[in-house]
C-alpha cells in the first residue's frame, strides 16, 4: 500500500512551488528577507545587487508568476506543468548563479535549490 501516490506528490510539489513563489512576487516584493542576495532589503535592492537592470527584474517577476500560475492551472490542466515547471527550473538555476556571482553564502541559494529540485522532480513524476 502506497503512503502518497506519485499524483498526489506531483500537487503538493505544484502547489509549494507556486504558492511560494507568487508570495515572493507579490506580497514580499517590498520586504526584508533572509534569503534576500547581496543584503539587499527588497527585490529592487536585490536585483541591484545582482547588477541587472530593472527591466530584467520585471521580466524575471513576470516568468516566474506566468510559471507559477501555470502549475496551478496544471492542477486541472496537466498538459501546462512540464512547460511550467521547465520554466521555474530554468528560472532557479539563473537564481542560484547570481548568489554564486555576488558570491553569496550558499545559505542564501536554499530556497532556489529547493525549487530547482521539486521542478525537476515534476518533470521526471510526470512523464
Amino acid at each position: 500500500m502506497e503512503l502518497i501516490t506519485n499524483d498526489q506528490l506531483l500537487t503538493v510539489f505544484q502547489i509549494i512551488i507556486a504558492l511560494s513563489v507568487l508570495r515572493v512576487w507579490t506580497m514580499n516584493f517590498n520586504k526584508p528577507s533572509r534569503w534576500r542576495g547581496g543584503g539587499a532589503k527588497n527585490m529592487k535592492e536585490e536585483f541591484i545587487a545582482y547588477g541587472l537592470p530593472s527591466w530584467i527584474m520585471y521580466l524575471v517577476g513576470s516568468l516566474k508568476v506566468a510559471f507559477s500560475i501555470g502549475l496551478i492551472a496544471g492542477l486541472w490542466i496537466p498538459e501546462v506543468v512540464v512547460f511550467s515547471a521547465s520554466g521555474i527550473a530554468i528560472m532557479m538555476f539563473f537564481a542560484i548563479v547570481m548568489h554564486v556571482k555576488i558570491k553569496d553564502p550558499l545559505s542564501k541559494s536554499i530556497p532556489a535549490i529547493t525549487f530547482l529540485v521539486l521542478s525537476v522532480l515534476i518533470i521526471l513524476l510526470e512523464r
